[in-house]
């Protein structure tokens, strides 16, 4: 799988190369071979082929690949948008298509130049050679845009490299492949490599997406640098290509940097895309009004103190990327202290100190993702610091981010979302023409923050299991999205209409479902949902021509403080263990309601590390919900007489519903074989493994499973159910711990479990652990047979399940005649 994700990558790197060495090689004179407009689509093709291979390798293995592809991907799509623009005019003087290209080709000369030289340093010879002739090839045509004597001889020679060095990594690999390793070419021995990444060992905790996100930093940058520096003369339509791509891409990156449970940096890079977006609305603007637009002062301010905290919490992590954050924090400042906004000197200034820093933090990333030495960022220091104290402990370890429900793939998002909607309140605030609402830069703060991203965090925390905090971000990014084009975006006018209330009024009452649902939850919730509504009804208000003065500045303020609160309640509990900042808790307890929230390990059955956990701690006298061949079950270790006994109070047993005993095997029960009547052993051995329980009599073979008392909570006096499950995850973990106590994962007289998110909800805080295996493969339970009269020739059935009655007749008829 990860050869054939590298041969798609290097395959698509060769093809963009290709295209534009065709391109390049074309005489200016005469009428391209490739018009603009077809060229600009097929790089935008190229661009998507190198995130899907991007994406799918980072899921197995942190490579410098994984920057390549994102890296070159966010090159070719800016690129390519700019030569469709040009292709239909957009672009019309002669010089425009060479300032539009000029900010990108001066970014990726440098970003390309990193990667190579890591690539040669961490033993990747080929993708280093790669991005250093794509960094020429982007260095030569920047050069050619300033002296055409140069010729596009140079670049597309440089394109050619790329094209032979990529067919040579594919070519290698696929004879690797085919011929099963005998044929090798230099440098792509797959079981050296192999071999080579097992010595490097593991990545650690190290976000792998982390420097793409980065190097399109400095892509945004750029465009500001250029016209400082006298690079391009002016700013223009034709640089919001280069910062919205920017800004899409960290967006996706921030939800690859969920992915790798990195919260802090995920937040990061959904900060950053918000002004990637801002600032590509700005160059926007005076295409349809020739002025430029003002940028709210008080959003700013809000936004760097958010920056402030967001570095500060990151410095915990990170002291190099804490630092490197206060970059954003002057940005912020300077935008705020700037009438022009973006088109100011100063911020432009502050644009050249994040380009230079993000170099430099991205060649750190780079390194220790791939270099078996790591270059200090300072974490050492802060954990050896807050060692010493009582207070303050760094949360760390496998239960970093377990869900609410379940098994989930991604961190937590809700920093992210409380930190959106400070923006999008404060955003209301700022003042304005209400006659020339496009006059303000409102729309990116309302609309991106308040919708795209609150959605976002909405979908991730949908994927945790957070089904109502997930359900109120997406109700409040709708709203935010709706009323930001509307409103702000001219659409609302100054006509108030009926349908514009009505639409409003159904608003409030979602959401006042969500402030009814938010008592279960937690105080923090409750008032953070109530303040969303004193927004919906200043909107209210304002469509019927009825609202009061300063009461919408009012709401938003309540609002934001409220969300404000949250962010660093949420920022405080991913990152320190403890409760630094409570979020309260329910304000009506109901019994079952919030079982989940206890901390109770979720671990994948997917996974052989996570068996043998729960077989720790199911030996250390733990209880556990596991999947099995039917539904799941609660288990304790039968050698744990104490987990036995706690396991029967923590489901209130009913004496018509004993718990039963299960084993991997009958060699488990070989010492106490003389006890069984040779027709029993027989007919177990042939009715196991499956989805049937025997009932057998109780007999002196219990006292061999060393349950001493509690044996009086398993079966009846006269009887107990015992089986071998038809599960390869139960057989291992039973083979690992020994014979088990079994109940059926529900509280008494409920249904059975069938996946375990229900597990959660109904025992959540009353066992240790639940192995995750998502839906049972059955919904229905095993069959019990009841097997004390066997010797007679009788057998007799307490449930029939999901093996039916005649399978086991069968059974029995087959080990009577043998």
């Amino acid at each position: 799988g990860e050869s054939l994700h590298s041969c798609i990558g290097l395959l698509g790197i060769s093809a963009g190369s290709l295209l534009l060495a065709v391109h390049l090689y074309s005489s200016p004179r005469a009428t391209p071979l490739i018009p603009s407009m077809a060229l600009g689509v097929l790089l935008l093709l190229v661009s998507a082929l190198l995130v899907y291979a991007g994406i799918r390798r980072s899921l197995r293995n942190a490579s410098l690949l994984v920057s390549l592809c994102l890296t070159l991907s966010a090159l070719w799509s800016g690129y390519g948008v700019i030569l469709i623009l040009a292709g239909q005019g957009v672009l019309p003087g002669p010089g425009d298509a060479r300032d539009a290209l000029l900010p990108g080709l001066v970014t990726f000369t440098p970003a390309l130049l990193l990667l190579a030289v890591v690539g040669f340093l961490c033993g990747e010879p080929l993708l280093a050679l790669v991005a250093t002739t794509v960094s020429l090839a982007s260095a030569h045509e920047a050069a050619l845009h300033f002296s055409s004597s140069l010729g596009p001889s140079a670049v597309a020679c440089s394109h050619l490299s790329v094209c032979l060095v990529g067919g040579y990594f594919v070519l290698g690999r696929i004879l690797y492949l085919l011929t099963k390793g005998k044929v090798a070419l230099p440098g792509m021995d797959l079981a050296e490599k192999k071999a080579q990444e097992q010595g490097r060992g593991s990545t650690g905790s190290t976000n792998p997406f982390a420097a793409p996100g980065l190097l399109l930093n400095m892509l945004s940058a750029s465009v500001f640098c250029c016209r400082l520096l006298g690079v391009t003369p002016r700013l223009f339509l034709g640089h919001v290509p280069w910062l919205w791509a920017a800004g899409t891409y960290q967006i996706g990156i921030c939800v690859l940097s969920y992915r790798a449970m990195d919260v802090l940096m995920a937040t990061a890079f959904g900060f950053t895309s918000i002004l990637k977006f801002a600032g590509g609305y700005c160059l926007l603007y005076p295409a349809w009004l020739p002025e430029e637009p003002s940028l709210p002062t008080p959003f700013l301010v809000v936004f760097s103190i958010l920056f402030a905290v967001l570095a500060l919490f990151l410095s915990f992590q990170s002291p190099v990327d804490g630092l490197y954050l206060l970059v954003f924090v002057t940005y912020c400042i300077a935008l705020a202290c700037s009438p022009r906004g973006f088109f100011a000197g100063g911020p432009q200034g502050v644009a050249v100190a994040i380009f230079v820093a993000s170099a430099l933090v991205a060649l750190i990333h780079l390194y220790n993702v791939r270099g078996r030495a790591k270059i200090p960022t300072g974490k050492g220091a802060v954990k050896a610091l807050l060692a010493h104290s009582s207070l303050l402990k760094l949360r760390e370890g496998t239960d970093l981010h377990a869900p609410y429900l379940g098994y989930s793939k991604y961190a937590n998002a809700e920093v992210l979302t409380y930190a959106c909607s400070v923006l999008a309140s404060f955003a209301l605030t700022a003042t304005g023409d209400p006659q020339a609402p496009l006059a303000t830069v409102v729309i990116p703060w309302v609309v991106v923050a308040g919708g795209i991203l609150k959605f976002l965090g909405g979908s991730v925390a949908f994927a945790r299991g957070k089904t109502l905090e997930s359900s109120a971000f997406i109700l409040y990014s709708v709203m935010w999205t709706i009323w930001g084009l509307t409103r702000y975006g001219g659409f609302y006018g100054t006509a108030r209409s009926f349908h514009a209330a009505v639409g409003i009024i159904s608003f409030m009452l979602f959401n006042s479902f969500i402030v009814f649902c938010s008592l279960f939850l937690n105080m923090a919730w409750f008032f953070y949902s109530l303040a969303f509504t004193l927004i919906s009804v200043s909107f209210l208000l304002d469509a019927i021509h009825a609202l009061p003065t300063g009461y919408d500045i009012a709401a938003t303020l309540i609002f934001g403080l409220v969300s404000f609160y949250c962010f660093l309640a949420a920022l405080a509990s991913s990152t320190f263990e403890g409760c630094c900042l409570p979020m309260g808790g329910p304000m009506v307890q109901l019994s079952g309601v919030g079982a989940g929230t206890t901390k109770c390990l979720h671990l994948p059955a997917r996974k052989a590390s996570s068996v043998k956990r729960i077989a720790d701690i199911l030996r250390n006298g733990g209880t556990c919900g596991i999947p099995t061949d039917t539904v799941y079950v609660l288990v304790a270790a039968c050698s744990r007489p104490d987990a036995v006994e706690k396991a029967h109070r923590s489901k209130n047993q009913a004496q018509d519903r004993p718990m039963s005993l299960w084993i991997s095997s009958l060699k488990q029960l070989e010492p106490a074989k003389h006890l069984f009547t040779p027709l029993l052993w027989d007919f177990m051995e042939a009715a196991w493994p499956s989805p049937i329980s025997l009932v057998i009599p109780r007999g002196e073979w219990v006292d061999f499973l060393g349950m001493k008392d509690s044996a009086k909570y398993v079966g009846t006096r006269q009887s107990v159910a015992i089986r071998i499950p038809d599960c390869s995850v139960t057989t291992h973990l039973i083979d690992l711990v020994g014979p088990i106590v079994v109940t059926s994962a529900n509280p008494t007289g409920e249904a059975d479990t069938t996946h375990h998110n229900q597990v959660y909800a109904k025992l959540g805080d009353k066992v240790d652990a639940v192995l995750c295996g998502g839906p049972s493969p059955e919904n229905i339970a095993s069959t019990v047979v009841d097997c004390t009269k066997i010797d007679s020739g009788n057998i007799g059935f307490f449930r029939v399940g999901i093996i039916p009655k005649s399978q086991v007749l069968q059974i029995l008829e087959q080990v009577q005649k043998k």
